[in-house]
C-alpha cells in the first residue's frame, strides 16, 4: 500500500517500481509501500495518492497519451534515491466515443456517491438537532438562573454547556449537509453542461484550431542555431509526419465525434445554427435571454449595440433566436 515515508528503506528499495500507463487508467506507479521513501519523491514530482485505487497516479493523465516530460523526471529522481524503475507505457488510444462513455459513467457514479453522502449528512444533521433538543429539555423550565452555592449549581452549568455544545455540533452538521447537497446538485449538471450547445460549439472550434496548428508544425521552418530559420527538408517533414500522425488522427476522431453531437443537437432543435449569411446589420438577435441589435456581422461573431461607444460580441452559437430588421 503506498504511503508516506519515515523508516529505514534499505530493504524496501530492493523492490522494483513500475510506472504504467494506459489510456483508460492513466499513469500509475506499482511497487511502492508505506515508509519506503517514495512518497516525498512522488509528491515533489506532483503525483497524488489515490486512496480509492490504492496507488499513486499522475493527475490529468487519464484519457491522454503518456507524458514523458512528467514521467522522466520522476524516474530520474527515484533512481537517484536508489530505486530500480521500469516502465510499461501503452500508447494505444481509445476512440472519443469510448472516452466520453467512460466519463459519463464515472460522472454518474460520482453523482450517486455524492447523493448518498448528502443523505448521510442530512441524517447526521437531523440527529444532531434532536440531541440538542433533548439537551435543552433537560434545562430547568422558565429559564431558571443558576443558584450560586447550591448543590445543583454544577449540574445546572453542565446542562447549559451540553446544550451549547450540541447546538454548535448541530449547526456544523447542518452546514456539512448543505455543502454536501450543493455538491451533489452541481454534479448532476456536469455532463449536461459539458454537452450544452455552446460548449460543444466551442470545443469543435478549439479542436479545429488544434488540427491546423499541428499541421503547421509539420511544414514549419526549422531553426538552425548557426544560420537561423531555414526551409524544412523532405526528410524532416516525413519524420514530423510520422511523429504527429497519431496526434492528428486522435484530433480528427474527436472532431468527428463532436461534430456528430452538434448535428444531433441541431436536428433535434436543441440548439440553433445561425451563420453570417443569415444575420444582417440592424437585425435583432436573442443572446443570453435578451434581445440585442446587431451593429456588425463578422465571420465568427456578431457585434451587438450597447447604447454606448463600444459594442459587445457574441458567437453565432450563442444566438438562440433571430428577427430580421424588416
Amino acid at each position: 500500500m503506498p504511503g508516506t515515508a519515515g523508516k529505514t528503506i534499505s530493504e524496501e528499495r530492493a523492490a522494483m517500481l513500475t510506472i504504467t500507463h494506459t489510456h483508460e487508467a492513466g499513469t500509475l506507479i506499482e511497487g511502492t509501500t508505506k515508509g519506503d521513501g517514495t512518497a516525498e519523491i512522488l509528491k515533489a514530482n506532483r503525483w497524488r495518492l489515490g486512496r480509492s485505487i490504492g496507488s499513486w497516479y499522475l493527475p490529468n493523465s487519464r484519457d491522454h497519451r503518456p507524458d514523458k516530460y512528467r514521467i522522466q523526471p520522476t524516474i530520474t529522481a527515484l533512481e537517484a534515491a536508489g530505486f530500480d524503475v521500469t516502465t510499461e507505457l501503452d500508447n494505444t488510444v481509445r476512440s472519443t466515443a469510448e472516452v466520453e462513455a467512460g466519463k459519463i459513467a464515472r460522472q454518474e457514479a460520482r453523482v450517486d456517491a455524492l447523493a448518498a453522502k448528502a443523505d448521510r449528512k442530512a441524517g447526521a444533521a437531523e440527529a444532531a438537532w434532536q440531541r440538542h433538543e433533548r439537551d435543552v429539555a433537560r434545562l430547568p423550565e422558565g429559564g431558571e438562573p443558576i443558584k450560586i452555592g447550591h448543590h445543583s449549581e454544577q449540574r445546572h452549568r453542565n446542562a447549559i454547556a451540553r446544550a451549547d455544545n450540541s447546538m454548535r455540533r448541530s449547526i456544523t452538521a447542518a452546514d456539512d449537509a448543505t455543502h454536501a447537497a450543493e455538491r451533489a446538485n452541481a454534479a448532476t449538471r456536469t455532463t449536461a453542461g459539458r454537452y450544452s450547445g455552446s460548449q460543444v460549439f466551442n470545443r469543435i472550434q478549439k479542436i479545429e484550431a488544434d488540427i491546423r496548428r499541428t499541421e503547421r508544425r509539420i511544414t514549419a521552418a526549422t531553426y538552425d542555431p548557426e544560420s537561423g530559420y531555414r526551409p524544412t527538408t523532405d526528410d524532416e517533414k516525413a519524420a514530423r509526419t510520422r511523429r504527429l500522425s497519431p496526434v492528428l488522427e486522435e484530433l480528427r476522431d474527436k472532431l468527428t465525434y463532436w461534430q456528430g453531437i452538434r448535428e444531433q443537437q441541431i436536428n433535434s432543435g436543441d440548439v440553433t445554427n445561425y451563420t453570417p449569411q443569415q444575420i444582417k446589420k440592424g437585425d435583432a438577435v436573442k443572446v443570453c435571454g435578451q434581445w440585442r441589435r446587431v451593429a456588425r456581422v463578422n465571420p465568427k461573431t456578431v457585434s451587438l449595440e450597447t447604447g454606448y461607444s463600444w459594442t459587445d460580441r457574441a458567437t453565432y452559437a450563442a444566438i438562440t433566436d433571430h428577427r430580421a430588421a424588416s
